[in-house]
């Protein structure tokens, strides 16, 4: 089973559309969407939820009002203004809260624990082409990398139950802690750059993370039409760096229009745009 990554430096790139437009196209495939803070591949394939599972990471310190004296050492201490005073006892902001340990030493009547703290959900979902792996964080936390690497191994258990040829993982933006763990153990990588100042600028920090991780990457330029003098910069930036670009999507009014009716990206694109998704899959695959 071959570990498929797509990733772009920046957001609004497209980089979900041609996931979703991959997945007609790859035929034996599980999907994994490991944008935690904003999935939405799931959304673009029409998926239907089968299962999901509470996703604990570190901890949340909680007050037993009935064992509070109302001291007032946990207020001292708390350097998250997390601790709320009450009459007569005192209560924990959860979403404040980061679970330090330092008001559990020093209650005097051990009123205070600390509980797992619940972070997100964890989703499977039945597409129309195949099984999908996403999830969903929870507000203000701040555990993503955590959950990333979680949505993948789940997804690499159901690849490996039924035998799939590839895991196609839709990464996060940017080239943050949830993108380390999207590429963490994938075979090969795409990075999907737009023409503009912004998208060559972090498709070089993009390429400059795939050499440290030392995933083969390959470049594919949506949009390029839209300027293609920003293009051809990126094409020769790229070769420079001895990457290679084997893409150009072009701008596709259709796709947008066909995605608020529900539609798969790959489904609502123009003819033109269909082959040269289809060509930049098999080059991918080919490479």
């Amino acid at each position: 089973m071959n570990q498929w990554v797509v990733l772009s430096g920046k957001g609004g790139t497209g980089k979900t559309s041609l996931v979703a437009s991959f997945a007609r196209l790859a035929g034996n495939a599980v999907l994994a969407d490991a944008d935690v803070d904003a999935a939405n591949l799931a959304i673009a394939l029409g998926a239907k939820r089968i299962n999901d599972k509470d996703f604990y990471s570190g901890e949340t310190a909680v007050i037993d009002s009935d064992t509070c004296t109302a001291c007032g050492a946990c207020l001292e201490v708390c350097r998250y203004d997390a601790i709320e005073e009450h009459d007569p006892a005192f209560s924990i902001d959860g979403l404040a809260c980061e679970g330090c340990n330092a008001c559990v030493l020093v209650c005097p009547t051990q009123a205070i624990t600390l509980r797992e703290n619940r972070a997100g959900q964890i989703m499977e979902s039945e597409t129309e082409f195949g099984m999908l792996v996403h999830a969903e964080l929870g507000v203000a936390e701040d555990n993503s990398g955590k959950l990333v690497a979680e949505v993948i191994e789940t997804a690499k258990k159901k690849a490996d139950d039924i035998d799939a040829e590839v895991l196609l993982v839709d990464g996060p933006p940017g080239i943050g802690c949830p993108v380390h763990a999207s590429v963490t153990g994938a075979d090969r990588m795409l990075a999907v750059a737009e023409p503009s100042s912004s998208g060559l600028h972090d498709l070089d920090r993009l390429l400059d993370l795939a050499d440290h991780f030392k995933v083969k990457v390959y470049v594919a330029i949506n949009r390029y039409d839209t300027a293609p003098d920003v293009t051809d910069m990126i094409e020769k930036h790229c070769l420079e760096k001895g990457k290679e670009v084997i893409g150009r999507i072009p701008f596709d009014p259709d796709i947008p229009k066909g995605l608020c009716k529900g539609k798969v990206p790959f489904d609502a694109a123009q003819d033109s745009t269909k082959k040269a998704i289809k060509d930049l899959w098999q080059a991918w695959k080919n490479r």
